[in-house]
């Protein structure tokens, strides 16, 4: 009976979510081709693969009662709703990224409520992460991203300057401009690495979320990552400026400045594995820490009891 009850339960997840991606197919096709088209955007495509692979191997459906979860649900799919008929009937009034992003946060939300209608929330809380890694889906409106690109921007100025102050090299900056001897550098918004930055953050996110236990060392890590991404852009420019005034101007122009993101991402994402193994390797400890005091606790009330 419980069998049939859930396989009821998936026909009903599948049908649900077929109806809110004929509901929501624009905002969603609009998110995926702005991924495509724009190299600020390219972290949205590894979110869905992603959140379907940790969900899958979870497998929540193993922890669902069978039965139809009319709580919360009902006041998640209300809430998508409300947010949907906000951006529908106020679409006129807002820019069309703002309105794309309130888009797609109405439909993240429905496609929770929808799992948690038939799967029950003791089954959503074991896949509460990919559930909310969904919300990756939803673009930021050009504005903000403005100003995570000026950020950027100033924290890789200052990353470099500082690289050049380590080693000597007379430097003098004026916000993101850098003077060094036969060389002027703009940290320039196509300099600002915010495509790299923003994929190291996500696989950061994610190898935290599966390698980790403690919720503050994933923080720990995932924050960790935030510096590195300006740091690798600092050592990206100083690299390339020392090459261009020491060894060859050809450097300044050449494919280590268009084509060398890669390398300066592989370096920082280096760092972050690092991190990630020495919070592993604390939990070990603190985990063969733990099961000693408890042997210790178990013989000392033994004793006690045999007195």
């Amino acid at each position: 009976m419980h069998r049939m009850t859930f396989r009821k339960n998936q026909v009903v997840f599948v049908g649900l979510c077929a109806l809110s991606l004929l509901a929501g197919w624009r905002p969603l096709f609009d998110t995926l081709a702005l991924s495509i088209q724009n190299d600020e955007y390219t972290q949205i495509l590894l979110v869905l693969p992603v959140s379907a692979a940790l969900i899958f191997l979870e497998r929540p459906w193993s922890r669902s009662t069978g039965g139809w979860d009319l709580r919360l649900a009902p006041a998640l799919l209300a809430i998508a709703f409300a947010v949907a008929g906000f951006a529908s009937l106020w679409s006129a009034s807002m820019p069309g990224d703002v309105r794309l992003s309130i888009q797609m946060i109405a439909l993240v939300l429905s496609w929770i409520g929808i799992f948690v209608l038939c799967f029950c929330p003791a089954a959503a809380r074991s896949v509460l992460f990919p559930l909310l890694f969904l919300f990756g889906l939803v673009p930021v409106p050009q504005a903000g991203l403005n100003l995570i690109i000026a950020w950027l921007q100033l924290g890789s100025a200052w990353s470099a300057h500082a690289l050049f102050a380590v080693f000597g090299v007379p430097v003098f900056q004026e916000g993101t401009f850098l003077t060094i001897p036969g060389l002027k550098i703009q940290v320039a918004q196509e300099c600002s690495s915010i495509r790299s930055s923003s994929m190291l953050l996500v696989t950061t996110i994610v190898l935290a979320q599966i390698l980790l236990r403690a919720s503050w060392r994933k923080a720990f890590v995932v924050c960790l990552a935030i510096p590195l991404s300006i740091a690798k852009n600092g050592l990206r420019i100083f690299t390339i400026a020392m090459l261009g005034t020491r060894v060859d101007p050809g450097y300044l122009t050449g494919r280590l400045h268009h084509q060398g993101g890669i390398l300066f991402f592989a370096i920082a994402l280096l760092g972050v594995f690092f991190a990630l193994v020495v919070c592993q390797r604390q939990e070990s400890t603190s985990l063969q820490v733990s099961s000693t005091d408890k042997l210790r606790f178990h013989n000392i009330l033994r004793g006690v009891y045999r007195t």
